[in-house]
């Protein structure tokens, strides 16, 4: 693509870089196959190829955002599906990424999405927080249909709907400490425990932490370290979002001087793919540069480290139909694909694939909330796939995909980990008792 930024436009580092990307885009249109909102919407504006225009007008012209770019760059679910379709190796994400800090810049939204918007940078990456909000939810829930009345106020419904009936008690894995290995060590590693993740679903980190324990490695939980920052950045928020990186860089640094770590250890594959991205988004700041670089070096999907061990045989084999649905942010973010299904097949658990795998489910962090009639399109045709499979559970890696799924689907909806947990002796998942 061509481009026509100035010498002086191109003296921000940020521009530069996106002008790299855009120049790499041949028009040809192979991602707007693969496109979910494409997919769903049939307008070219709602594709990746469209949005790439639209966000290159902007730059190129030095403009403030206007009310068509940002209604079609909202819609993108930053599912990267479009980066695994792309020949030419387009950057789509760091592009959009780029698009959503100008827009956070220099567009005023309205007042309603302004206070919805603040409420979740606020609330959903704070533990505590999200916690008491989800318990103040169940007041709020019978309102919820009046809500979805108001254009508005739908976000609001939708969060509403989403809220669990009942909020687990807080677990201890999410508390700063060490979890020694047992036997023989056979390495040490820190784990994110997460923010909105130990709140819906603590048993994911406590499954983690039990199996990498009877496997011999040691897992530290370092004070210090929160939310990934995932959220706040794909809103544009990219001061908060680095404040984030550089909390947890130093958290993690911390620890590979004290005792060396051989992986920073990620079940939430949302955060793996903004995590393993920290060296490029503080690559500008040079008292975190070097070490973000070395922490998204050592940031570990768990099934990704859990390769790398020289699994035992498992205590059982449950040979259990499980359709695995990849997350956006593990087969298009990380190019995760093999490994968890490979973990599922040898620990006895027969693993189906959906058809259209690699559309997302509509969940892409706060999406779920913000668009709920295109999620949950999304949703129901994900849904739609994997219950064809004929499998009697769901495995993911991801706890946005697990509460999205989960809200739809008959089956029960599991993290991959809890299920490696189980057939190599731990306990089994509650969502299966």
């Amino acid at each position: 693509m061509q481009t026509h930024f100035t010498p002086e436009q191109l003296a921000d580092p940020h521009v530069a870089e996106s002008e790299k990307i855009l120049r790499k885009c041949v028009h040809c249109g192979f991602c707007t196959a693969t496109c979910p909102t494409y997919v769903t919407l049939g307008n070219e504006l709602d594709s990746p190829r469209g949005r790439i225009y639209l966000i290159k007008d902007m730059l190129e012209g030095g403009r403030p955002a206007d009310r068509e770019i940002v209604t079609h760059i909202d819609r993108c679910l930053s599912c990267l599906s479009c980066m695994t379709t792309c020949p030419s190796g387009v950057n789509y994400m760091h592009l959009v990424d780029h698009a959503r800090a100008h827009i956070e810049q220099t567009y005023r939204r309205p007042l309603p999405d302004r206070l919805i918007r603040a409420v979740l940078a606020a609330v959903l990456p704070y533990p505590a927080r999200f916690r008491a909000a989800l318990k103040l939810a169940k007041l709020g829930k019978p309102f919820a249909a009046l809500f979805e009345r108001s254009a508005a106020l739908k976000p609001l419904a939708a969060m509403l709907k989403l809220a669990p009936a009942s909020v687990p008690r807080a677990s201890s894995a999410a508390s700063p400490g060490v979890h020694q290995g047992r036997g023989v060590k056979r390495g040490r590693v820190a784990i994110l425990t997460g923010c909105a993740q130990p709140v819906l679903d603590p048993g994911i980190n406590e499954a983690t932490i039990s199996l990498l324990n009877r496997l011999g490695v040691e897992v530290v939980v370092p004070p210090g370290e929160g939310c990934c920052g995932a959220l706040v950045h794909h809103m544009g928020r990219e001061s908060e979002a680095l404040d984030f990186a550089r909390r947890n860089v130093d958290a993690w640094t911390r620890q590979i001087d004290e005792g060396g770590l051989d992986a920073i250890v990620i079940t939430a594959s949302g955060c793996g793919t903004t995590i393993k991205d920290y060296g490029y988004m503080l690559r500008l700041d040079p008292a975190y540069a070097d070490r973000a670089a070395r922490v998204s070096a050592l940031a570990k999907d768990v099934t990704e480290y859990l390769d790398t061990l020289d699994l035992p045989e498992p205590s059982m084999k449950p040979g259990t139909v499980v359709a695995y649905h990849s997350a956006c942010s593990m087969q298009h973010g990380q190019k995760i694909t093999r490994q968890p299904k490979a973990l599922l097949a040898k620990a006895g658990f027969v693993v189906k694939e959906p058809r259209e795998g690699h559309l997302c489910c509509g969940s892409a962090g706060t999406y779920n909330i913000m668009q709920p009639e295109i999620s949950a399109k999304l949703r129901d045709r994900k849904v739609k796939n994997i219950s064809a499979t004929g499998a009697a559970l769901v495995a993911t890696g991801n706890i946005g995909c697990i509460t999205q799924i989960a809200s739809a689907a008959k089956l029960p909806v599991v993290h991959t980990v809890e299920l490696l947990d189980w057939a190599y002796g731990g306990a089994q998942p509650r969502q299966l008792q």
